[in-house]
């Protein structure tokens, strides 16, 4: 037996006598770990190495049969304090959004902004506008029924009453693949798996582009169905509402999904007389039609008809065509908030056409994902030892190993974008959702609360955090922890993830 191997047992014993005499201490989440999902904070012989510390941690029975790969470095220097794994590849799940940001930041600048523009073809004739009308999307995500709105209000200033051409959709900015190839299609009706177009609007300022809210309430008649809205109101979907109300004792159990390939979104399930409100972000189908319908619905609010043969038609604007008016979106490093502490995975994938389509001259996941990777590789990333597949992380067939992912967190501290990427980044224990983000209700005390700016990942079997910490005794720290192929709950996982960063937080570095 070795000298560590002793120094290990050692420090069990220790541990297990500790958790004789604290008996609120969970045995399930391992020896080193709290029970309360608000204390993380391990314990430990004060004499313990951060390497004893961290193998004693990722000794966990949850893990067996995982592949954990762990990476931590100084963030000065970016040597490595400690590695398992750390070179093998694997999946990141939304951790591929760090790659994302950088490369968006690297390419568009922080202070980058989409743009949607109104546009004609033809002459206004009185209150006639004689031509088509063009809706011309280029990528932004942040567009919402107010926007439309005021473009509406717009036209109506100038005097436009009414149209006589069509309504055009243009979303010809980016290619017409709207989904990632490896997006599953069990994920495809929901929000984390909206299509993706260059024409696309969002139901409130979460920005999840291409989808709209859907909410069920009780009904005042407990004798008919629920009542189902829609937010934002509009005929672009189709509510089947198979809903049952029950009494107020009754089990609440409502279900919200859009039929793959249409628009139908079925409600059913039961819904008590004194329930709470169900609600869920449902994609859809083709946004550009969706965006074109709400506008419409906009312009009719604003009294301007269309006459004669028109039509809603998607097609490119015109050369010749001139700008009636036009809405630019927040700047990139404002989007990121909602992009990184969010998670939102419909920014990933339209950042990453948009880069195609500025570096690239082509808005398509190849071109924008060439351009991410020689991002990374001037980040540090061994271009040869990953693989990337989108810019959200959805992909089960996107790798990457830790010690690639914390050198692109070490060498992303001298670019001058850095401020605002680590700004976009959750923020442990903080409760405002757009600080916190993802983090908001984990390691909500001790050390790590406050101090721990890391992006969280989660995918079926795959849980991931990625990011800074500082010690003690003020070292600043990079980590990643990318844990594949568990079959616990998830809870189970992330306390583990979580223990590992309070520990860093916690630890004294000098001497180390």
């Amino acid at each position: 037996m070795d000298w560590r191997t002793c120094t290990r047992n050692s420090l069990l014993l220790v541990l297990l006598a500790f958790l004789a005499i604290v008996p609120f201490m969970d045995r399930e989440e391992g020896l080193l770990v709290k029970a309360s999902d608000e204390n993380t904070e391990a314990v430990f012989d004060e004499n313990a190495t951060l390497d004893e510390k961290l193998e004693a941690i990722l000794d966990n029975e949850h893990l067996d049969g995982t592949t954990t790969g762990v990476s931590i470095k100084k963030a000065e220097t970016g040597e490595l304090l400690f590695e398992q794994l750390g070179d093998i590849r694997l999946h990141p799940a939304s951790n591929m959004k760090l790659l994302t940001a950088a490369a968006a930041l690297e390419t568009l600048g922080k202070d980058y902004r989409f743009r949607t523009e109104v546009l004609t073809d033809g002459n206004k004739k009185g209150k006639v506008l004689h031509g088509n009308l063009y809706l011309k999307g280029k990528g932004d995500p942040t567009l919402l029924k107010e926007d439309l709105d005021q473009f509406a209000k717009k036209l109506k200033e100038f005097g436009i009453n009414k149209i006589k051409g069509d309504l055009v959709g243009d979303d010809t900015w980016y290619d017409d693949v709207r989904l990632s190839q490896d997006l599953n299609w069990s994920d495809e009706p929901f929000y984390t798996g909206a299509q993706v177009s260059a024409l696309t609007l969002s139901p409130n300022e979460d920005y999840d582009a291409g989808t709209v809210i859907v909410e069920v309430n009780p009904s005042q008649n407990p004798a008919r169905r629920a009542e189902v809205t829609v937010t934002p109101e509009t005929n672009y979907v189709t509510i089947v509402n198979k809903t049952k109300m029950v009494a107020a004792d009754g089990e609440k159990d409502i279900s919200i999904e859009r039929e793959h390939g249409s628009n139908k979104i079925i409600v059913e399930g039961t819904m008590p007389e004194d329930g709470s409100t169900s609600r869920a972000w449902s994609s859809v189908w083709e946004p550009a039609g969706y965006v074109l319908s709400v506008f419409k619905a906009s312009l009719k609010e604003q009294g301007i008809d269309f006459i004669g043969k028109s039509k809603e038609k998607y097609n490119a604007t015109p050369d010749g065509a001139r700008i009636l008016t036009f809405k630019e979106s927040m700047p990139l490093k404002e989007l990121l908030i909602p992009f990184m502490k969010l998670s939102n995975n419909g920014h990933g994938e339209m950042l990453t056409k948009e880069m195609g389509k500025v570096v690239g001259k082509e808005g398509s996941w190849d071109e924008g994902l060439k351009v991410i990777k020689d991002v990374a590789k001037d980040l540090g990333v061994n271009p040869d030892t990953i693989q990337l597949r989108d810019g959200s992380g959805m992909s089960h067939k996107t790798m990457i190993p830790a010690n690639d992912l914390t050198q692109l967190l070490v060498e992303a501290q001298n670019k001058s974008w850095f401020p605002a990427f680590k700004k976009s980044l959750p923020i442990a224990g903080e409760p405002d959702r757009l600080v916190g983000g993802t983090l908001r209700n984990r390691m909500t005390s001790g050390p790590a609360k406050g101090n721990v700016t890391a992006k969280t990942g989660s995918l079926t079997g795959v849980s991931t955090l990625s990011g800074y910490v500082t010690s003690k005794d003020g070292e600043d720290l990079v980590f990643s922890i990318l844990i594949n192929n568990y079959l616990v709950s998830s809870g189970k996982i992330t306390v583990i993830e979580d223990a590992i960063a309070t520990t860093l937080a916690e630890h004294e570095m000098e001497g180390q």
